[in-house]
């Protein structure tokens, strides 16, 4: 990682800890050497404090006390925002299942169980609900039951044209519960078509007594893949979602995965997220897919350019907040698939969404 500060690698090191066990040596050596204040802003830019603080704690690394203090002050904020969006998630599935409405938890806290060793660490923000395209209205009845007020689109603006052009929808209601309503999980149509509410599922245990459905295993993984490759991996907890996930996989499982993503259309999302998690944590250095994605130039070009979009900068800041700071972003979203038809109908889209 020549490119990463000391403060990035830590970073790194201490969320391969929360999934791997990471090298106590190496966090205690790091941990040495590193701007604490610089640390701190990058754990909450990468939102990742809850598992920095305990990968910390577990290997002994010489943190100063008010910089722990203040990890441990977010920590607990991210535990009781978790529990009270599993408590919340138990309602919706128990509401839905009595209206008859099929969904999914994507994302959040069942990701978390499935990556982490301890997954309420993990900073959850809004709950991700998949349904069909044909149960919006119903959907929406039952948010609004719940006391959820509509704040994407905009007040006045039908949901049912507004979910035929985008994905998601986006409601809250207090306490800071705020639910992203999904008919599809892609903003390209073009990419993962065929995962529905409809796909292969799993149940997850997110708490004691609190169990969600979500995508099953290569629907996830596929997922998982262009999510993050949407905004170009900019925060470090979603490629430690991935590696989480696979990181315990057999190198023929983690190769089967990638094999069915692109049966999927994940297209080049799966490959820059293998890459990507390979140079942060050398997830396949035992597999056949190192040699066959770097070959790839594409793959490489795309793994490349997140890197430098999670780890070039020293001082983190919204790629939003900087002049033509999604432009890489947008640049890399035009290649996740081959041919001109793709790339149009991409171009397109982003020009719809920033005139919109």
């Amino acid at each position: 990682m020549k490119a990463a500060s000391t403060e990035f690698e830590l970073t790194v090191e201490c969320c391969r800890g929360a999934f791997a066990g990471g090298d106590a040596g190496k966090v205690r050596e790091l941990s040495e050497r590193v701007d604490w204040d610089r640390f701190l802003r990058l754990a909450r830019f990468h939102r990742v404090q809850g598992l920095v603080l305990d990968c910390l704690r577990s290997t002994e690394g010489k943190i100063p006390p008010e910089i722990s203090d203040v990890l441990a002050s977010d920590t607990e904020s991210i535990l009781a925002a978790n529990l009270r969006i599993a408590a919340e998630c138990g309602v919706l599935r128990s509401d839905f299942e009595k209206a008859g409405i099929e969904l999914m938890f994507v994302k959040g806290l069942t990701v978390g169980a499935l990556a982490y060793r301890k997954p309420l660490l993990k900073m959850g923000w809004d709950i991700d609900l998949l349904v069909g395209p044909d149960r919006v209205t119903n959907a929406v009845e039952l948010l609004r039951d719940r006391g959820y007020q509509q704040v994407v689109p905009a007040q006045g603006v039908h949901l049912q044209s507004w979910h035929r052009r985008r994905k998601e929808s986006v409601w809250t209601r207090d306490p800071g519960l705020h639910v992203e309503l999904h008919t599809r999980l892609a903003d390209n149509p073009r990419l993962i078509p065929t995962i529905t509410v409809d796909s292969p599922r799993q149940l997850v245990e997110v708490m004691p007594g609190t169990s969600l459905p979500t995508l099953a295993g290569e629907e996830l993984f596929a997922y998982l893949c262009v999510h993050g490759a949407s905004s170009a991996w900019f925060r470090l907890k979603w490629i430690s979602d991935i590696a989480g996930v696979i990181a315990h996989l057999p190198p023929a499982e983690v190769e089967r995965l990638y094999a069915r993503s692109q049966d999927l259309g994940a297209g080049r999302a799966a490959g820059q997220a293998l890459l990507l998690a390979d140079r942060l944590f050398e997830l396949l250095a035992e597999s056949p897919l190192r040699t066959e994605l770097t070959a790839d130039g594409a793959a490489r070009r795309l793994a490349k350019a997140a890197f430098r979009q999670l780890a070039g900068r020293a001082e983190p800041r919204e790629p939003t907040a900087i002049p033509l700071g999604t432009a890489r972003i947008h640049w890399t979203q035009l290649l996740l698939k081959p041919g001109l038809g793709f790339k149009l109908s991409e171009l397109s889209r982003q020009i719809r969404d920033a005139v919109a």
